[in-house]
């Protein structure tokens, strides 16, 4: 039988969990940075700035966190200045992204952070 904390975490939980998490996300940015910077550059030249989406949402015990993903969608209004429809917003270039989930890669930074 392991030991157990007060609060029900093992050691490996509570110590070895977070350093492998950021140890594993700092070996994929090793590896896949190239990537990342080609697709910002092509979201840069197809979609403008910001070359990143960031948004708040709950994650574990409803802590909230910022989640990071590369834009897909233009920023495009209508005349009251409302945003247009999800569906008109989405490029061609940001379905592609989405459909190879690309789009996600940069969610490695939620591990380090």
């Amino acid at each position: 039988m392991s030991q157990r904390k007060k609060n029900g975490k093992g050691v490996y939980e509570v110590v070895f969990k977070r350093v492998l998490d950021v140890i594993c996300a700092l070996m994929a940015l090793g590896v896949f940075w190239w990537l990342y910077i080609i697709i910002a550059m092509l979201v840069r030249i197809k979609l403008g700035s910001p070359v990143l989406f960031s948004q708040e949402r709950p994650g574990k015990n409803e802590k909230i966190f910022k989640l990071y993903k590369f834009r897909t969608m233009t920023d495009a209004r209508d005349e009251n200045g409302e945003l247009l429809p999800d569906e008109v917003r989405l490029t061609k270039f940001g379905k592609c992204l989405r459909n190879t989930s690309l789009d996600e890669i940069p969610e490695v930074f939620n591990l380090i952070i």
